[in-house]
């Protein structure tokens, strides 16, 4: 019989710019005698002097939110919260919107450049740190990612509790996702059609890319509409899977890829932070279930516009 986890206590620190304290569990096992000779092995990355400084400072909590002294003995099992530094972060200059907010989710219409999480370089500039802030809800928590490229639908949760049941609903295939995207018109090719692939995302590799196998990624993609003139197409994209970057590996596949990619078909120069020019042409119209706390159905749509559709000489000009 398994033995139920014990939850680790709630964090004595509030949240820094809507950014939750990290919490250190040390090891059961090990040779240290202090606290701070596990903290300076742990976070040898930022240096002895920076650990010694955040101990000086009174930055290292433990569970009743004291700080700890830098000779505090190691008690395997113990926790310990610290706030990181946050990165200096160019902020994202567009809006981020709110379309449905009730006492269990809030589902915001993300603008395109805005992570969904803190993860890397992004922290602050997010779409979670965001709403926590102007929304006035810590707990808030996402229930799934849209890439930082991609505008369009996210759904986050206000309960902690709560939060596995609605992110199953993305794991387990109940939320109908609807895309748009921009990219260019082959009259040669049919549509609507099914894509059927397998893709593979190395960590560490921008990129992700198809190989033989058995088929882990499925889109459906349809011509909307198309513009002659510019011999654009308007598409609409329904992914059958959630494989990373899935919709925009199909389209390259195709030979339409988005525009704006900066990954497919081939991989472009980094632009400097802060550049906020051309988007990609992809974003996730519609999002489609049934509540699992509350069981109403939900339909969700997004206000937005793909610029290269709308005004196509302001996209690629930049402006």
């Amino acid at each position: 019989m398994r033995r139920r986890r014990t939850p680790p206590p709630p964090s004595p620190l509030p949240q820094r710019a809507g950014i939750d304290a990290v919490r250190v569990r040390l090891p059961v096992d090990g040779a240290w005698s202090t606290v701070r000779e596990y903290l300076a092995d742990r976070l040898s990355a930022a240096g002895a002097g920076v650990v010694d400084g955040m101990f000086a400072a009174g930055l290292f909590v433990g569970a009743d939110g004291r700080p700890l002294a830098d000779y505090a003995p190691y008690e395997p099992g113990m926790y310990v919260w610290f706030h990181r530094e946050l990165p200096a972060e160019v902020p994202v200059p567009f809006p981020l919107e709110v379309v449905h907010r009730d006492e269990h989710v809030v589902v915001a219409d993300k603008p395109h450049f805005l992570a969904t999480t803190p993860r890397g370089s992004h922290v602050t500039e997010t779409a979670l740190a965001r709403l926590r802030r102007e929304l006035d809800v810590p707990s808030l928590g996402a229930a799934h990612r849209l890439d930082r490229l991609t505008a369009g639908l996210v759904l986050f949760t206000v309960r902690p509790e709560e939060r596995g049941a609605y992110q199953a609903l993305f794991r387990d295939r109940r939320v109908r996702k609807e895309y748009e995207a921009v990219a260019p018109y082959d009259s040669s090719l049919a549509l609507p059609r099914t894509v059927r692939s397998r893709i593979v995302k190395e960590r560490g590799v921008l990129a992700a890319f198809e190989v033989e196998g058995e088929p882990n990624a499925v889109s459906r993609v349809e011509l909307l509409e198309r513009c002659p003139r510019r011999g654009l197409g308007r598409y609409r994209l329904v992914p059958g899977t959630g494989q990373t970057h899935q919709l925009r590996v199909h389209m390259s596949t195709l030979g339409v890829a988005i525009l704006g990619d900066p990954l497919y078909p081939e991989v472009a120069p980094p632009v400097p932070a802060g550049d906020f020019r051309r988007p990609l042409q992809l974003l996730a119209r519609e999002l489609a279930f049934t509540d699992p706390v509350t069981g109403r159905e939900h339909r969700f749509r997004s206000g937005r516009s793909l610029a290269a559709w709308s005004a196509y000489e302001e996209w690629a000009a930049g402006q």
